[in-house]
């Protein structure tokens, strides 16, 4: 990790500067998977697959048999975890239910609005060296209470095109109905266009890689909304004395460890602090079983010295952080000042791996800065909100001239006649009109 001593602000933007792809040549390759999926389908998701995943599945929907063999592998103890994962998750996002409050804008005018979920949703989960299991029940537990008709996932296989057992019994537990072994861009793809296979969707959701993050991007493209934009993952720490250097090196390498692209950052007035976390890195990254991974991940890490708590709070603002924690003293003080942060952790006791898997608050995250106009994955994720009104004689009567006056303004004489007919015509019939209330 670099180290940066008491940097002025105006370079604070360059440092805090993420790793950058090949925008061009990735979104050609991207471009052109789309376009071959939409003129072959199945055919071309088959070519795909033998060609980045190393091998041709006899089918590409996973089978009743598969899904009842992942049951029986699943072991107690992380079936157990799962379950108190899920009903953590299932918590946060219920209580997320709120009632709409209808308004009475003026005296006979009433609006409010009503939800209503997403028809149908995909769900992309990465495999490869980490199946992200955890990533199903964040996905498919908000869409389940949603109340989404059709819940679809797509997931790499290994190299005999098995997806991880646990991938698919978290599925099966989160009431996911159909699942699918494709990865990569190429099973965004299919699910932004539909195949003779896998059908369309309305919205996609999930984490992933480059190709991933641009495949979601392009697959806006094509009329197919998406969660948000999330790449490769990435936490900033703002630490202060009273923070255990072990913890924060803990901290770090928990992202680090999810791929060489992921990012990590320290924030610190204290250098004793800052040298100590450095060398509690070194030591646990040796026993650590995705060392290689993590080392190539901390090449592009930052270690900040600043001055004081109330810049440490400016830099976190500047890089808009994926995950923040705030290992400091007052860490509620201190989030009165975050203005941009997908997650907050508070206090020493609240590591960044509790949103990962069991605290109930969902892990799909804006990063790469996205989290100054994003928040994260939440139940309105999978809802569309519909405004409605309804207005009496009385209220027409109220807001008619307002109306009239200002459609007239506009050259739109069609909208103020829509008014005046009413206003000027004959009365409904009570009986009629309370029929209609």
């Amino acid at each position: 990790m670099e180290t940066f001593f008491y940097p002025d602000e105006t370079a604070w933007p360059d440092i805090l500067r993420r790793p950058e792809m090949d925008q061009e040549n990735l979104g050609a390759l991207v471009r052109d998977i789309f376009n071959r999926i939409r003129l072959e389908g199945d055919k071309a998701l088959l070519d795909y697959t033998e060609r980045y995943d190393g091998y041709t599945p006899e089918r590409l929907e996973i089978s009743r048999e598969e899904m009842e063999e992942a049951l029986a592998k699943a072991s107690v103890p992380l079936k157990n975890a799962m379950d108190t994962a899920m009903d953590n998750i299932r918590k946060f996002h219920k209580a997320q239910q709120g009632i709409e409050p209808v308004v009475e804008t003026t005296p006979g005018v009433t609006c409010w609005r009503e939800s209503r979920p997403i028809d149908s949703v995909g769900l992309y989960i990465p495999g490869g060296t980490a199946p992200l299991f955890s990533s199903v029940l964040m996905l498919a537990v908000p869409a389940a209470i949603a109340g989404c008709r059709e819940v679809i996932l797509c997931s790499p296989g290994d190299e005999k095109g098995k997806i991880a057992p646990e991938i698919l019994y978290a599925a099966g537990l989160a009431g996911v109905q159909r699942i699918f072994r494709i990865g990569g861009a190429q099973a965004i793809a299919a699910m932004a266009l539909g195949t003779e296979t896998v059908p369309r969707v309305d919205k996609i959701f999930g984490p992933g890689n480059q190709y991933v993050t641009a495949a979601k991007q392009w697959a806006q493209q094509t009329g197919t909304a998406i969660d948000i934009p999330a790449g490769p993952s990435e936490v900033l720490v703002i630490a202060d004395d009273s923070a255990r250097p072990a913890w924060v090196a803990a901290d770090l390498l928990s992202q680090a460890e999810h791929g060489p692209d992921s990012q990590v950052v320290l924030v610190t007035w204290s250098e004793k602090l800052a040298a100590e976390v450095e060398k509690a890195v070194k030591q646990q990254l040796k026993g650590l079983p995705r060392r290689e991974i993590a080392s190539r991940s901390l090449q592009h890490g930052k270690i900040i010295l600043c001055r004081d708590d109330r810049e440490a709070v400016k830099i976190s603002n500047i890089y808009a952080p994926e995950h923040l924690i705030l290992s400091v003293m007052q860490p509620e003080k201190m989030l009165r000042g975050i203005r941009h942060a997908g997650s907050v952790f508070l206090g020493h006791y609240t590591p960044e791996s509790a949103g990962d898997y069991a605290s109930g608050t969902n892990h799909t995250l804006p990063t790469n800065g996205y989290a100054r106009v994003f928040g994260g994955v939440s139940l309105d994720s999978y809802l569309k909100k519909m405004t409605v009104q309804k207005i009496t004689p009385e209220g027409l009567n109220n807001i008619g001239p307002a109306i009239m006056t200002m459609a007239e303004a506009e050259g739109l004489a069609g909208h103020a006649e829509a008014v005046r007919k009413r206003r000027n015509g004959e009365a409904m019939p009570v009986g009629r009109w309370e029929r209609m209330k």
